[in-house]
């Protein structure tokens, strides 16, 4: 069959209920879902859903065209703002045009590689100072533990916040938040029915909005050399500075944002090491041989080479944001298949990260594939875990080096042993988040 003929063509895909499509049972199997119309039908897959037409593309090539190629063809779209819109509002997430890029260029220098390096000392002490905490023996819930780092990091790191003091406040507001956007009824019902899921999404908008008040006025006593007073001082070329509204959405965006993704990506490693004691071996090896029981810095990196397979290859599996959605601006043509205007599309990093076309053993966690040679086969969008083109996640860097200082840190101090359920249920939100607790004993490693 030509592209020709197939343009004229809808792809083939699940069937699904009336009015609601298939919606129903995106929602309710999660990935699963997902990873079965790949398997079952293919690189360009199409079901009606309850707001029209809803593709997924599953070939490296076709993402790379909706993402890179011609990204401006594609937006964040209905279904994205009405997730993530009554979180984190008009923020660089969330924005548009103009608005996104006046808004990317005020955050983008905390992110320049000059600040991230001076952002690595505060990451490894603040993960020292857990480590001293936790005891010899000691059962943790190793997912809360690693969101409570990741946001201690983001906060004082982006925002020159010091949140010790409403810890408790932000992670409960985050995890209202984030569940609640993944609820059937929420997915499936306009936004003027009134739900429950809805007043507690609301409820945290709130709470976190009282925290970023209390930032705010912080740094509009004493500015620093953070995105908040950037954000303060920021005006347009008429002289217009950010309302007050717009600089809400931005810090909620990096406090949300900056630290849930790590978070769960260590969550993640610590539980596939936790299974692969071989790969631990050599990760714990290597850190002795590189840093000998000092506290690692950003100099390191570069010869902790297997330190970041293991970061690479966790995220691989687990990717923390599990899949990207865009909506048509006008028609295209993708993998053969025309996507009309105002077309969802879905791309899954969970579902080609698993992929066995690009991928050897593709279900079993080994850090060792990621060699040079590796890298340069692989089809280019094989692996996205931060999403490419100019809506590439701007705190990649940052993310990548907190990852590894924070792995390399804790597990020169401790081997962290499963206690909990060995089959680990991902649910996917905006991010992958697992399902249950993951409870972990830590055991204090010897310094003989």
């Amino acid at each position: 069959m030509t592209d020709e003929t197939r343009r004229d063509e809808t792809p083939p895909g699940p069937s699904g209920l009336p009015v609601l499509g298939a919606d129903p049972a995106m929602v309710r199997d999660g990935l699963d879902f997902r990873t079965r119309i790949a398997d079952e039908y293919g690189d360009v897959v199409h079901w009606d859903g309850i707001r029209g037409d809803m593709y997924q593309l599953n070939h490296p090539d076709d993402i790379e065209h909706v993402l890179v190629q011609n990204n401006q063809n594609y937006v964040k779209g209905e279904s994205f703002q009405k997730i993530l819109g009554p979180l984190t509002g008009n923020g660089i997430l969330n924005s548009e045009g103009e608005e996104w890029r006046r808004n990317r260029h005020l955050v983008q220098p905390a992110f320049h590689p000059d600040r991230i390096e001076v952002y690595a000392e505060m990451m490894t002490d603040f993960t020292e100072d857990l480590c001293e905490r936790w005891s010899d023996g000691e059962r943790r819930l190793i997912h809360d533990d690693m969101m409570e780092l990741t946001l201690r990091i983001v906060a004082k790191a982006l925002l020159g916040a010091d949140v010790e003091d409403r810890l408790e406040e932000i992670s409960s507001a985050i995890d209202t938040f984030l569940p609640a956007t993944s609820s059937l009824p929420n997915v499936l019902l306009p936004e003027e029915v009134p739900l429950p899921s809805r007043r507690k999404m609301a409820n945290a908008r709130e709470t976190l909005d009282d925290v970023v008040e209390d930032i705010i006025r912080e740094r509009r006593a004493d500015p620093g050399d953070d995105v908040v007073s950037a954000l303060l001082s920021a005006a347009d070329d008429d002289g217009t500075s950010l309302s007050d509204e717009q600089i809400h959405d931005e810090i909620i965006t990096l406090l949300t944002a900056g630290h849930e993704t790590t978070a769960v990506s260590l969550t993640y490693t610590a539980y596939l090491l936790s299974q692969h004691p071989k790969v631990e071996q050599r990760l714990v090896a290597e850190l002795e041989a590189v840093l000998g029981g000092r506290t690692p810095e950003m100099s390191d990196l570069s010869q902790l080479t297997y330190t970041e397979q293991v970061v690479k290859e966790s995220m691989r599996l687990f990717p923390p944001v599990p899949a990207i959605v865009r909506e048509a601006v006008s028609p295209d043509t993708v993998g053969g298949y025309e996507i009309p205007a105002g077309a969802t599309v879905h791309l899954s990093q969970w579902v080609v990260h698993r992929d066995p076309r690009w991928y050897d053993d593709a279900r079993t966690f080994r850090p060792e594939r990621w060699t040079s040679e590796m890298e340069r086969e692989l089809p280019k969008l094989a692996y996205f875990p931060f999403a490419a083109g100019p809506r590439r996640c701007i705190g990649d860097r940052f993310a990548m080096l907190e990852a590894r200082l924070l792995l390399a840190t804790i597990y020169q101090r401790y081997h962290l042993e499963l206690v909990s359920d060995r089959n680990l249920e991902v649910v996917p939100t905006v991010t992958s988040r697992p399902k249950d607790d993951v409870v972990m004993v830590a055991h204090e490693r010897s310094t003989d």
